[in-house]
């Protein structure tokens, strides 16, 4: 049996139901998965065409975060539609004449172009993302070097193949010949490293050697419509003997919901480029119907979660990890993890937040920090101008923000919060802190008046709300503590004081959600408002879920 069964059987069940009527009993998951008969769905890579409605959507609306990360695209040099492209036929990163910077800047140019192209319509940008394309599949000829020529086709493979996903169909972009560049330039050297691993030992390169390869393949097969490569990167992710294979990047769990990185003892830099690397290849495999990033009980989860704690200044516990080296396997040690690069910036953080915390509602409070830490997320061109920077196209904040199930507030009205576990107590300020405190009709007038707020369009966000109370004053967090303040104009003030509404556990009740620091939600503790980190329980979600019902005041 083959490793892609499991995706396959998904497929052929939910065909299978189509035709027979059954479509119901297969499950609601499997009725938004569905693909065509086609080897590959298209656009299929980090992007589908449901993403680039909803970027195109958010934005447009300027809603909040979208419009943020639009921004910063917008300012990027790479995303403007007078960029000159620098094709050569020989590409080399390693050793002597080293040229490759003009491949990744030009790559990076061209999808930025596409992104500006796939949600603003501008023929501008679309004619120089296919400009970019096409004048490097009638140039190039060989990626060559040292060892790192293996790093060029992998890093920079995957991602010129995501861009000419972007740009199937359109007039004038020639997509056979980049095809044929993206199977005769780049493949070959991506089969060969996983094969052999430039002949070394098959431990001796590190997880994200194997990652960026992987992703080549994958993405190269989905662009070709090749089926044989889709398989041969999704069997390599399961069960392959190198490096970048789940069970061997990510060799030890931990407990308290996290797991050690492969990289974790050599330094911080290369572990968090890890979370881009799995997050681009579990991504891309998602979006053709492959679950990877539930793989092994979420253990690519349980990884994030251990980089993201670590490199936010939290201590993680390390088990002393052994590999083998150089051609004849020579043992090495790390004993402690590296702190060398602690805390290091890359944009990787929203594509795994976004699949696991909105689409699986699964908790990652340490993800979800470095979301807010970060956001909005950039991209080439933003990190640096050396490779670094461009070993991920970045724009998370725009292009993997998902709208979680939303719910609504009456804007523009005077209403209480009701707790919905606690339903005698309501949000109200006392002392300019929040609680929850027990408020009826026989209460004193200043109790009633403190329980009863404003629901306004969010001031740092029009699809969020912000709750103003009768002295003109707006509920904020501050140090993660729910208070009452008056609005000082600042961007923090206004994003500390807008909430997103999502649906509570009770009919009509809502949950509500920080809007600078996703994943943290206004709740009670000890009869305190506060904003805390998701945990999962249903006792996190009784506790932040509240009703808005007919103001006592």
């Amino acid at each position: 049996m083959s490793a892609r069964n499991p995706a396959i059987s998904r497929r052929t069940a939910l065909k299978t139901a189509l035709k027979t009527g059954l479509a119901a009993g297969v499950g609601a998951a499997l009725l938004t998965r569905a693909e065509p008969a086609a080897a590959a769905t298209h656009p299929g890579l980090l992007h589908t065409q449901a993403d680039f409605d909803r970027m195109r959507a958010q934005v447009n609306a300027g809603a909040q975060p979208w419009k943020a990360g639009w921004d910063r695209l917008v300012a990027n040099a790479h995303s403007q539609s007078t960029w000159t492209p620098r094709p050569t036929a020989t590409i080399i990163r390693g050793g002597d004449g080293q040229n490759y910077p003009q491949l990744y800047n030009d790559i990076h140019a061209a999808y930025q172009n596409a992104l500006r192209w796939k949600i603003s319509g501008s023929t501008a940008h679309g004619n120089k993302a296919s400009d970019i394309l096409n004048a490097w599949s009638g140039t190039l000829t060989t990626v060559t070097g040292n060892a790192d020529r293996f790093l060029a086709a992998g890093i920079y493979g995957y991602q010129f193949a995501n861009v000419g996903e972007i740009m199937r169909g359109y007039s004038g972009f020639d997509l056979a010949r980049f095809q044929r560049m993206m199977l005769n330039v780049f493949h070959p050297l991506n089969e060969q490293f996983l094969t052999n691993h430039n002949d070394a030992c098959i431990t001796n390169y590190w997880a994200n050697w194997d990652l960026c390869t992987m992703n080549s393949v994958l993405a190269i097969g989905v662009l070709c419509d090749r089926q044989d490569l889709i398989d041969r990167a999704v069997t390599y992710f399961r069960t392959g003997a190198g490096n970048g294979s789940i069970m061997h990047a990510v060799p030890f769990l931990h407990s308290g919901g996290l797991a050690q990185w492969q990289e974790s003892g050599r330094d911080q830099g290369h572990t968090v480029m890890g979370v881009g690397q799995m997050g681009a290849f579990c991504e891309m495999a998602w979006n053709q119907g492959i679950d990877l990033y539930g793989y092994a009980d979420n253990r690519f989860m349980k990884a994030c979660e251990y980089i993201a704690k670590y490199n936010l200044g939290e201590d993680v516990p390390f088990t002393p990890y052994t590999w083998g080296t150089g051609q004849n396997c020579a043992q090495q040690t790390h004993t402690v993890i590296s702190s060398a690069g602690r805390g290091h910036v890359r944009p990787v953080w929203e594509t795994v937040y976004h699949h696991y915390a909105v689409r699986r509602g699964l908790p990652m409070p340490y993800a979800a920090a470095f979301v807010a830490r970060l956001r909005p997320e950039g991209g080439g061109g933003d990190y640096g101008t050396t490779s670094g920077g461009f070993d991920q196209l970045g724009f998370g904040t725009l292009t993997h923000a998902r709208v979680a199930a939303t719910a609504t507030l009456p804007a523009g009205t005077t209403r209480s919060l009701r707790s919905v576990n606690y339903p005698a107590r309501f949000i109200r300020h006392q002392n300019y802190l929040g609680y929850l405190h027990e408020v009826s009709a026989s209460s004193d007038a200043q109790t009633r008046q403190d329980a009863t707020f404003t629901i306004v369009p969010g001031l740092a966000a029009p699809n969020g709300y912000s709750l103003r109370a009768a002295n003109g004053q707006y509920l904020r967090h501050y140090d993660f503590r729910v208070r009452l303040a008056a609005d000082d104009g600042t961007a923090t003030f206004k994003s500390d004081a807008t909430f997103y509404a999502v649906p509570g556990v009770a009919s009509g009740s809502v949950r509500l959600e920080s809007s600078n620091y996703p994943g943290r939600y206004l709740r009670h503790r000890n009869y305190e408002l506060w904003m805390d980190p998701y945990d999962g329980t249903s006792g996190f979600r009784d506790d932040s879920s509240f009703t808005a019902v007919t103001a006592w005041a």
